[in-house]
């Protein structure tokens, strides 16, 4: 068996894990511990500022040890701070200490993406970095299933089984703890020591460096309406993220559909991930074949027009679950499609000099314009407007914005055909 093969399934798996733990998870465990949706999309918001600000000490982690030894810290950090969450869940100070060990968690988790994503490039060719790329992505998503999908559904069968709600989750979460100590354990004796991977050493040039990516971001063409594309294109899937889990989950009285965490699990954690999935290699298979620019708008309207399905939901309230979870998978789908166009237009708009710092700007201005600021605002916004039915309507509207920044982005030429 190819080397490669023994240790990039099990690196991505462990990048994934934690992010669904801190930003999927924690979703579903605060809503069954009582909280409102302005206080679970609040706090949970805040979660993601690592993922926003990881460029910050990124040029840092680069400057000291190997990303090897990076990748198996953080995942044996991750796995003692989510054993430290699950003995924290059944106390009085439950609540602020899985505030505090999510953060931590957050930022380990950020750190490793960086590591990852450059051991990915230092230990393979170039032809084997393009050619395991689909490897790394499946099994990327396979954590998202795993943490999102069949987690949930063991919480809520621990539940069916008379355990109280605290237990069942810290019962999960020793669960997680345990396959990133199991992950960081094989990769111990699993990843390779290429020789390019050893510590920059240029800690003073840290500022410098950072300064000249900064200077190259802000002086790229377009950059205005880039600006407002990169943080604006996602708006509604941003408002969305955080409140459709919380929907599905709600009471009927509450305006929800009053899944259980078993069919939670299966609906949205797992036929929601592989219709994301499904999207994103139809998009990226249409966009190679007919050009970003002649696709564009399809899978804006892709991303955009499904989302009418959660109008519907919260009207009908069905009880049907092969609907809700047609409706879901669809809206998934389109998601997947709409997002291959926007991932594309953010690596063209990169292209050039420091294209890998470059880059890293422009994921981090999309996760705090389509993601973080959007979700924590989220839940005020359905509260304050009078819950889920009026929610939806105005994320809806707000696809106009996600029109707007298309019609005035400018597509590189080499994206065109």
């Amino acid at each position: 068996m190819n080397k490669s093969l023994s240790w990039i399934p099990t690196l991505y798996l462990g990048e994934s894990l934690p992010f669904a733990a801190v930003m999927l998870m924690s979703l579903v465990l605060y809503q069954e511990m009582g909280l409102t949706d302005t206080q679970i999309t609040l706090y949970t918001g805040w979660l993601g500022l690592p993922w926003v600000i990881k460029p910050l000490w990124s040029p840092i982690v680069d400057g000291i040890r190997t990303k090897r030894w990076w990748i198996l810290a953080m995942q044996l950090l991750v796995g003692a701070a989510l054993a430290l969450l699950a003995f924290t869940l059944p106390t009085s100070l439950w609540l602020q200490g899985s505030l505090a060990l999510f953060m931590l968690i957050a930022f380990s988790s950020a750190t490793h993406d960086i590591c990852a994503d450059g051991f990915y490039i230092l230990a393979l060719e170039s032809k084997e970095q393009e050619l395991y790329v689909g490897l790394r992505n499946t099994f990327y998503r396979i954590g998202m299933v795993l943490g999102q999908g069949g987690l949930v559904m063991l919480a809520g069968l621990l539940q069916k089984s008379e355990m109280s709600i605290p237990l069942s989750w810290s019962c999960t979460f020793l669960a997680v703890s345990g396959l990133m100590l199991m992950l960081a354990a094989y990769h111990m004796k699993a990843l390779p020591k290429p020789a390019s991977d050893s510590a920059k050493g240029e800690k003073l040039s840290v500022l410098d460096d950072f300064a000249l990516t900064l200077k190259v971001f802000f002086t790229k063409p377009h950059l205005l309406t880039a600006l407002l594309f990169i943080l604006l294109f996602r708006l509604p899937e941003g408002l969305l993220t955080k409140m459709v889990p919380l929907f599905l989950k709600r009471t009927i009285e509450e305006g929800g559909l009053a899944l259980n965490d078993v069919q939670y699990g299966f609906v949205y954690g797992t036929l929601g991930v592989i219709g994301l999935l499904g999207g994103g290699i139809v998009g990226g298979w249409l966009v190679s074949k007919f050009g970003l620019k002649k696709m564009l708008w399809p899978l804006v309207l892709a991303i955009t027009l499904p989302d009418i399905v959660y109008v519907w939901l919260s009207f009908a309230q069905t009880q049907s679950l092969p609907l809700i979870a047609a409706c879901v998978f669809i809206e998934q789908v389109g998601y997947g499609l709409g997002f291959t166009a926007y991932t594309l237009y953010l690596v063209s708009f990169s292209h050039g000099e420091r294209s890998t710092s470059v880059f890293s700007f422009c994921t981090a201005f999309q996760y705090l314009g389509g993601v973080m600021l959007p979700g924590m605002v989220s839940g005020w916004l359905s509260d304050q407007i009078g819950g889920y039915r009026p929610f939806f309507i105005v994320v809806m509207g707000f696809c106009l914005v996600t029109f707007a920044v298309t019609a005035l982005v400018k597509i590189p030429e080499e994206m065109k055909n």
